[in-house]
């Protein structure tokens, strides 16, 4: 396998860095469509799209992860990872089989999932020199390993800085942020006290409204619910991140996101939002939330660059969100992450797997569309409603 070309990150260069795992899908829709095989897939696949999107290919290989590559590994699928040009760290052993999953789909929608092979799970210690040193950090899993791994990446990195190997970055000096996204199967009540544990080492944490319900015993949440509202101040008033100044996201799914701060609320829409006659293009939602939390955690470290100053040139000139970035201080470069994250997950939804790049006349496209031209569109809709009615998207806790 010739992997030799593939982009490598310098010291201090890598932006994002995600502890999720690479999968390899088998989708079967119940006979409502063809089913498919190898799709590229898995929790890091999809953060690495999102992440990707918003670095851009300038800053392409400040994006990091690792791909544990098997006997069975189609050589398509390597194509594609290089198209990306990431700074994908590829382990190669013949003695295993790529890991591999099963996803079937019912004509309700519910969809269940089972491994097809042994499951290779990353250490933070796996990760090289350069990656532990990366400024934000994504990871799927339970409250005790979210703890382990920021603990462990974080004595790394004082290690290395203490023995004279820390990149020479005015970033190197300053603690990373740490995106959790709690794996689905231990979202129970038994969890809730690891939960809050949790909540306090890492930036942001955000489950789906799902599964947030699910933890706290509730069939779901809702914003409309006063019993959801309660819910989202307790762990608010629990404190997010070390100096309590996080924030929890709750990925609702076709009706968007909705993040808390200590002092604000935001909701942003989907992107994809049904025309008059109830018709959407959304096709397959799976990964939309790992390629939303790889665009959140990306964007939150991408301020000066596009598609930030497209972004920062629209809403500048509303009142209401110049206040709102008052309101979240020094966190306020989540509000353009958001932004973007909503729309990296517009991208994943239109497609079974990962969305298609190419590139036209020098401009790079993703299904045939620049990221940041649909960041523009999104944010000219968010403007003219914020000037509207500001109470829907920004209200004070």
């Amino acid at each position: 396998m010739n992997i030799t070309d593939l982009p490598k990150a310098q010291a201090g260069e890598v932006e994002f860095c995600t502890l999720g795992m690479f999968i390899i899908d088998d989708i079967e829709f119940g006979g409502s469509r063809p089913d498919v095989k190898n799709v590229l897939g898995g929790a890091a696949s999809f953060a690495v799209v999102g992440a990707r999107l918003v670095a851009g290919a300038d800053h392409g290989r400040a994006v990091s992860w690792i791909v544990d590559v098997g006997s069975d590994f189609p050589p398509e699928t390597l194509a594609v990872i290089k198209s990306w040009g990431t700074d994908c760290v590829i382990r190669e052993d013949h003695s295993r089989l790529t890991t591999r999953a099963w996803n079937g789909y019912h004509p309700n929608e519910k969809r269940d999932f089972k491994y097809l092979t042994p499951k290779l799970r990353l250490e933070p210690s796996m990760l090289s020199d350069t990656q532990v040193w990366s400024r934000t950090f994504h990871m799927v899993c339970s409250s005790a390993r979210c703890m382990y791994i920021v603990h462990d990446i974080l004595q790394r990195r004082e290690q290395l800085r203490q023995a004279g190997q820390a990149p020479s970055t005015e970033h190197a000096s300053k603690r990373p942020i740490f995106v959790w996204e709690p794996v689905p199967d231990l979202c129970t009540p038994e969890e809730q006290e690891k939960f809050f544990e949790a909540i306090q080492v890492v930036d942001v944490v955000s489950p789906n409204h799902l599964e947030l319900g699910m933890m706290f015993d509730q069939p779901g949440w809702s914003e409309e619910s006063e019993e959801s509202k309660r819910l989202v101040q307790k762990i608010i008033d629990a404190g997010i991140g070390p100096n309590r100044d996080g924030c929890l996201v709750i990925r609702a799914g076709k009706e968007g996101s909705y993040a808390y701060s200590k002092a604000q609320k935001l909701w942003l829409p989907a992107y994809h939002q049904p025309n008059t006659s109830g018709a959407t293009v959304v096709l397959d939602p799976t990964g939309a939330g790992n390629s939303f939390l790889g665009a959140l955690a990306q964007g939150m470290v991408t301020a000066g660059r596009e598609p930030f100053n497209v972004i920062e040139s629209i809403l500048s000139r509303s009142d209401s969100w110049t206040q709102a970035m008052n309101f979240w201080g020094e966190r306020r470069d989540v509000l353009g992450a958001l932004i973007c994250a909503t729309v990296a997950a517009g991208f994943v939804v239109e497609q079974i797997g990962v969305p298609q790049i190419s590139v036209d006349n020098g401009k790079e496209l993703w299904n045939q569309t620049e990221f940041t031209e649909r960041v523009r569109l999104y944010t000219q809709g968010l403007f003219k409603t914020l000037e509207e009615s500001p109470q829907r998207h920004l209200l004070t806790n």
